[in-house]
Protein backbone atom coordinates (compact mmCIF):
# COMPACT_ATOMS: atom_id res chain seq x y z
CA UNK A 1 0.00 0.00 0.00
CA UNK A 2 1.36 3.39 -1.03
CA UNK A 3 1.45 5.86 1.86
CA UNK A 4 2.43 9.51 1.95
CA UNK A 5 3.69 11.76 4.71
CA UNK A 6 2.76 15.07 3.10
CA UNK A 7 2.08 16.83 -0.18
CA UNK A 8 2.63 20.37 -1.39
CA UNK A 9 2.67 22.51 -4.52
CA UNK A 10 6.31 23.04 -5.49
CA UNK A 11 7.97 25.20 -8.12
CA UNK A 12 11.62 24.16 -8.06
CA UNK A 13 11.72 20.35 -8.22
CA UNK A 14 11.12 19.99 -11.98
CA UNK A 15 12.26 22.93 -14.16
CA UNK A 16 9.43 24.84 -15.83
CA UNK A 17 6.72 22.82 -14.06
CA UNK A 18 4.33 23.57 -11.20
CA UNK A 19 4.11 20.28 -9.36
CA UNK A 20 1.97 18.53 -6.82
CA UNK A 21 4.65 16.74 -4.82
CA UNK A 22 4.09 13.76 -2.50
CA UNK A 23 6.65 12.49 0.02
CA UNK A 24 6.13 8.74 0.19
CA UNK A 25 6.86 6.66 3.30
CA UNK A 26 8.63 3.31 3.39
CA UNK A 27 12.00 4.18 1.84
CA UNK A 28 14.32 1.23 2.26
CA UNK A 29 17.59 2.93 1.27
CA UNK A 30 18.26 4.62 4.64
CA UNK A 31 20.88 7.00 3.22
CA UNK A 32 23.42 8.39 5.68
CA UNK A 33 22.61 12.03 6.35
CA UNK A 34 18.99 11.69 5.23
CA UNK A 35 16.99 14.70 6.43
CA UNK A 36 13.74 12.69 6.45
CA UNK A 37 14.39 9.53 8.45
CA UNK A 38 10.72 9.39 9.44
CA UNK A 39 10.01 8.44 5.80
CA UNK A 40 11.84 5.14 6.26
CA UNK A 41 9.04 3.65 8.37
CA UNK A 42 6.32 1.89 6.33
CA UNK A 43 3.90 2.40 9.21
CA UNK A 44 4.12 6.20 8.98
CA UNK A 45 1.87 8.21 6.72
CA UNK A 46 -1.61 8.02 5.28
CA UNK A 47 -2.80 5.80 2.43
CA UNK A 48 -2.61 7.47 -0.96
CA UNK A 49 -5.70 5.90 -2.49
CA UNK A 50 -6.68 6.48 -6.12
CA UNK A 51 -9.87 8.21 -4.91
CA UNK A 52 -7.98 10.63 -2.66
CA UNK A 53 -5.38 11.23 -5.39
CA UNK A 54 -8.10 12.07 -7.94
CA UNK A 55 -9.71 14.52 -5.51
CA UNK A 56 -6.36 16.32 -5.15
CA UNK A 57 -5.86 16.38 -8.92
CA UNK A 58 -9.30 17.92 -9.33
CA UNK A 59 -8.61 20.46 -6.58
CA UNK A 60 -5.32 21.61 -8.16
CA UNK A 61 -6.05 20.97 -11.85
CA UNK A 62 -5.99 24.68 -12.72
CA UNK A 63 -2.61 25.14 -11.01
CA UNK A 64 -0.37 22.12 -11.60
CA UNK A 65 1.37 20.76 -14.70
CA UNK A 66 3.17 17.82 -13.07
CA UNK A 67 2.92 15.33 -10.21
CA UNK A 68 6.06 14.23 -8.33
CA UNK A 69 6.46 11.20 -6.11
CA UNK A 70 9.43 11.39 -3.79
CA UNK A 71 9.87 7.66 -3.48
CA UNK A 72 7.31 4.94 -3.88
CA UNK A 73 8.89 2.68 -6.47
CA UNK A 74 8.69 -0.14 -3.91
CA UNK A 75 4.89 0.02 -4.40
CA UNK A 76 5.11 0.10 -8.19
CA UNK A 77 1.69 -1.46 -8.88
CA UNK A 78 -0.04 1.22 -6.77
CA UNK A 79 2.14 3.95 -8.25
CA UNK A 80 1.32 2.87 -11.81
CA UNK A 81 -2.39 3.36 -11.09
CA UNK A 82 -1.74 6.92 -9.88
CA UNK A 83 0.51 7.69 -12.85
CA UNK A 84 -2.29 6.62 -15.20
CA UNK A 85 -4.76 8.89 -13.39
CA UNK A 86 -2.40 11.85 -13.72
CA UNK A 87 -1.74 11.10 -17.39
CA UNK A 88 -5.50 11.04 -18.05
CA UNK A 89 -5.52 14.68 -16.96
CA UNK A 90 -2.57 15.41 -19.26
CA UNK A 91 -0.21 15.98 -16.35
CA UNK A 92 3.48 15.10 -16.47
CA UNK A 93 4.77 12.69 -13.85
CA UNK A 94 8.08 12.43 -12.03
CA UNK A 95 9.76 10.12 -9.54
CA UNK A 96 12.61 10.86 -7.17
CA UNK A 97 14.46 7.68 -6.23
CA UNK A 98 17.74 6.78 -4.58
CA UNK A 99 18.21 4.00 -7.12
CA UNK A 100 20.13 4.62 -10.31
CA UNK A 101 18.52 4.45 -13.75
CA UNK A 102 19.94 1.01 -14.50
CA UNK A 103 18.48 -0.37 -11.25
CA UNK A 104 15.12 1.20 -12.11
CA UNK A 105 15.21 -0.37 -15.57
CA UNK A 106 15.99 -3.78 -14.11
CA UNK A 107 13.58 -3.70 -11.15
CA UNK A 108 10.76 -1.40 -12.32
CA UNK A 109 10.74 -1.18 -16.15
CA UNK A 110 6.96 -0.55 -16.35
CA UNK A 111 7.27 2.33 -13.92
CA UNK A 112 10.19 3.86 -15.78
CA UNK A 113 8.30 3.60 -19.08
CA UNK A 114 5.41 5.64 -17.67
CA UNK A 115 7.41 8.57 -16.25
CA UNK A 116 8.26 11.89 -17.85
CA UNK A 117 11.05 12.77 -15.40
CA UNK A 118 13.23 10.82 -13.00
CA UNK A 119 15.70 11.96 -10.40
CA UNK A 120 18.08 9.13 -9.57
CA UNK A 121 20.93 8.65 -7.13
CA UNK A 122 21.24 7.87 -3.48
CA UNK A 123 21.79 10.87 -1.20
CA UNK A 124 25.50 11.21 -0.37
CA UNK A 125 25.97 14.30 1.77
CA UNK A 126 29.59 14.83 0.72
CA UNK A 127 28.52 15.05 -2.92
CA UNK A 128 25.47 17.25 -2.42
CA UNK A 129 22.26 17.51 -4.40
CA UNK A 130 21.44 18.66 -7.91
CA UNK A 131 22.98 22.08 -7.32
CA UNK A 132 26.42 20.58 -6.69
CA UNK A 133 28.87 19.94 -9.52
CA UNK A 134 30.08 16.88 -7.55
CA UNK A 135 26.65 15.25 -7.14
CA UNK A 136 25.95 11.66 -8.05
CA UNK A 137 22.28 12.54 -8.55
CA UNK A 138 20.77 13.06 -12.00
CA UNK A 139 17.46 14.63 -13.00
CA UNK A 140 16.51 13.45 -16.49
CA UNK A 141 13.69 14.30 -18.85
CA UNK A 142 12.87 10.77 -20.00
CA UNK A 143 11.05 11.96 -23.12
CA UNK A 144 13.94 14.03 -24.51
CA UNK A 145 16.83 12.36 -22.68
CA UNK A 146 18.04 15.77 -21.48
CA UNK A 147 19.82 15.91 -18.13
CA UNK A 148 18.32 18.82 -16.19
CA UNK A 149 20.95 19.29 -13.47
CA UNK A 150 22.15 22.52 -15.10
CA UNK A 151 18.93 24.24 -13.97
CA UNK A 152 20.02 23.83 -10.34
CA UNK A 153 23.55 25.26 -10.65
CA UNK A 154 23.98 28.83 -9.48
Amino acid sequence: MLKYDSYDIVLQEIPNEISLCFTITGCQLACDGCHSEHLWNLKNGKRLSPDMFEKLLLKYCETITCVIFMGGEWCSADLLILLALAKKRFLKVALYTGLNEKQMQRKYPDLLANLDFIKTGKWISGLGGLGSSKTNQVLRNLKSGEILNKYFHH
